[in-house]
């Protein structure tokens, strides 16, 4: 009797793991209608045969990253109205925000998980829909963040393969220049051109594609995580930046909070670069700046945090520290993840200040150099 009973124990558990696996194996998705909608709110400048810097800062949602095909025909949708609107050319310099690339870890999960509305619910349905992803990454995370290391790192070979095919294939179809705002990968690095990932830490990375959706140059990395991200973001000091060129001359990239540098632009200015693209996210712009106490180089700052709001500060620090002659746009990420909101509101600068008033929706920027 006792064997039997421990017989029908085993099949029924065999049972209720083969049905939990399968159950996590299944991604069904639902129908998702997305605004397409966006303004131009900054159009400074004359058209020269030049070149320009396009800015857009897209509204998104989670739902948005499900599959790569709804992703890339909403940013695609706002390159197409950039160009009936003469704003798209072959020296065009398009620049994305930071993280667009690292909500990719969102991309091919539950329907419920993009439901929800708190991140910590997002989070334990990917943990329960991936488990053995999730346990393999949860023994190799680093940093004082071990379980949002995971989720990264879980999915980072997925996460490179998507960034590099979405934006590649953008700047192909629309013949620019393209600044990929940022994701966040472990110890990411080309290989041959391809956006491969390794074992170490993580860090907030991006790449620039040419018109041909080949890479220009090597991996960015973010030299000053913020305070909000440095419990898992690694510093990327050991790779300054580099400037690579395009048809609308030298281009550095300030990923962040490293657009508040002197440093920054010191380094890319003795690389000779003639423009810089800053793709950034503040999750509430209106909210009393936080500076970057642990960083070392936050003495090097004219300002005190608290002393002023975060708009406040993003200007301030913009006209300070971008050398004249210079071309710089910062562009934000729009938007919701669960209650993570995205409300920068871009900014260019060339010999001067420019930013427009504030807009609910997906925005454009433009700066004719």
């Amino acid at each position: 009797m006792r064997k039997l009973l421990s017989g029908a124990l085993a099949l029924v558990l065999l049972a209720t793991l083969g049905g939990y696996l399968l159950w996590a194996d299944q991604r069904p998705e639902g129908h998702y209608l997305s605004d397409l909608r966006v303004e131009l709110v900054l159009d400074q400048g004359l058209p020269s045969g030049q070149g320009n810097l396009l800015g857009i800062e897209p509204l998104l949602y989670p739902g948005d990253y499900q599959n790569l095909t709804r992703l890339h025909r909403k940013l695609a949708a706002y390159l197409e109205q950039a160009r009936v609107k003469g704003l798209v050319n072959e020296r065009t310099v398009v620049i994305l925000p930071e993280h667009i690339g690292t909500w990719l870890w969102t991309r091919g999960e539950k329907r419920e998980m993009y439901q929800v509305t708190r991140l910590r619910e997002a989070y334990q349905w990917l943990e329960l829909s991936n488990p053995l992803r999730y346990g393999l990454a949860m023994l190799n995370a680093e940093g004082d963040d071990r379980r949002s290391d995971a989720h990264l790192r879980m999915k980072a070979g997925q996460m490179a393969a998507d960034y590099q095919k979405l934006f590649g294939d953008l700047a192909r179809e629309f013949g620019v220049t393209l600044v990929a705002g940022s994701i966040v990968l472990p110890e990411p690095y080309l290989d041959h051109g391809v956006l491969r990932t390794g074992s170490g830490a993580l860090y907030n990375s991006s790449l620039v594609f040419a018109s041909t959706g080949a890479v220009l140059g090597e991996v960015q990395r973010q030299q000053y995580p913020d305070s909000n991200v440095r419990r898992f973001i690694e510093a990327g000091t050991a790779h300054p930046p580099q400037v690579v060129e395009t048809p609308a001359g030298r281009l550095g990239v300030l990923l962040g909070s490293d657009g508040w540098y002197p440093a920054s632009y010191q380094g890319l200015a003795s690389q000779d670069a003639q423009i810089i693209a800053n793709p950034a996210f503040v999750g509430s712009w209106h909210g009393p700046w936080r500076g970057n106490r642990h960083q070392p180089r936050a003495a090097d700052l004219l300002l005190q945090p608290g002393e002023m709001s975060e708009e406040q500060a993003w200007y301030r620090l913009s006209e300070s520290t971008v050398p004249a002659g210079v071309a710089s746009m910062s562009v934000f990420l729009r938007g919701q993840f669960w209650e993570i909101r995205g409300e920068g509101l871009g900014f260019a600068n060339l010999n001067g200040l420019y930013h427009a008033s504030a807009s609910r929706g997906a925005r454009l920027l433009n700066l004719w150099l």
